[in-house]
């Protein structure tokens, strides 16, 4: 049976000779992928939450390189000559702004030259909040002069920051607003829609696969806003205590009231008189939780609820503890909701 269909064949093969050439083509249909992916941009991003979001815009076409990974932090690192190199590599380059990283302000004026660069601070849409001080807040040295002492956004103020037409109001005024911009899937949104355009412009060839991803990941993040609403709700009206004031986004977005922070920034050690300040603080709202960092020291949230009622969670705004990928987002946000749900609750 076997010799007879080799027979078979080569009788074929030697009648129709064009049958052959799909034959030769195979290889090529077969490694079409993986060439598509060899000719994606090179794609380099600052921090994780970011790195998930142009994780999932690209999906299909290629994954972007990530500078701050495990469980370091944008307020502490060091570049790396690994970094180093990856900018200098790269077509295109994704960070927050200078207010949060930093580190990445003078080498990528000496690496990314020939890289198209996108500060995320600068995307249209954003609702961008002052720095708040005063009272639990630690003050900020470069806090906006008009800041009130609560710190919170009016209504008008929220409405002419979200308005796309006002968005490059602060756009070079980084030292004015809080750039943990991400805890906000509408900030998130705002981005991913930033993030999109750079890479149509860049890689026009697949720009229909952008533009596809991006409205899939637009759709997930409206459904995400939904879901954490409902996860927080119970508990929204509970004050709580934070290590440093990363979280005024998602209290903005889902009515929460953080009532003080340790530090204001993580990399400054608070001092003794810092420490008895929120300990009192921490004893006036009685039966409360504070929320440590995981890059972070815990002793000092150890301090700070020594002889209260206080109950020790941990919060993880920048994905210290979570893989990186076009899912991280999720489940950094998820992670967030779920903590503070289930320190408050038993509060």
């Amino acid at each position: 049976m076997k010799r007879a269909l080799g027979s078979a064949l080569k009788i074929l093969a030697l009648r129709m000779p064009a049958l052959a050439i799909p034959v030769l083509a195979i290889p090529t249909l077969l490694f079409s992928g993986t060439m598509r992916a060899a000719d994606a941009p090179v794609v380099v991003t600052s921090i994780k939450p970011i790195h998930s979001l142009v994780s999932a815009i690209m999906q299909g076409v290629g994954e972007p390189e990530l500078i701050v990974d495990g469980a370091a932090s944008p307020h502490t690192y060091n570049l790396k000559p690994s970094n180093a190199r990856a900018l200098q590599d790269a077509k295109v380059i994704f960070w927050v702004g200078p207010g949060l990283e930093a580190f990445l302000e003078k080498p990528l004026q000496a690496l990314g030259r020939d890289a198209s660069i996108a500060a995320l601070d600068d995307a249209p849409g954003l609702v961008k909040l002052p720095f708040r001080e005063g009272g639990a807040f630690e003050p900020h040295d470069d806090a906006p002069e008009h800041e009130s002492a609560s710190g919170q956004h009016d209504e008008a103020d929220a409405a002419h920051d979200a308005d796309p037409g006002h968005a490059s109001d602060h756009d070079h005024d980084h030292g004015t607003f809080d750039t943990h911009l991400w805890l906000d899937p509408m900030n998130a949104k705002a981005m991913a829609a930033m993030i999109t355009t750079t890479l149509v412009a860049a890689d026009p060839a697949n720009a229909l696969t952008y533009q596809g991803n991006a409205k899939t990941l637009d759709d997930k993040l409206d459904a995400l806003d939904t879901e954490i609403k409902g996860m927080v709700a119970p508990v929204k009206d509970k004050p709580f205590i934070v290590f440093h004031d990363a979280y005024q986004y998602f209290e903005h977005r889902y009515g929460i009231r953080v009532a003080g922070s340790i530090t204001v920034s993580p990399e400054t050690i608070p001092g003794a008189e810092r420490v008895s300040e929120i300990h009192r603080k921490v004893g006036e709202l009685g039966a409360t939780c504070v929320f440590a960092e995981p890059q972070f020291e815990p002793r000092l949230v150890n301090v700070v609820i020594e002889g209260t009622r206080a109950k020790s969670g941990v919060l993880d705004p920048e994905a210290a503890t979570l893989k990186a990928g076009p899912d991280l987002y999720f489940n950094l946000m998820r992670g967030i909701a779920n903590s503070m749900k289930d320190c408050l609750s038993s509060a």
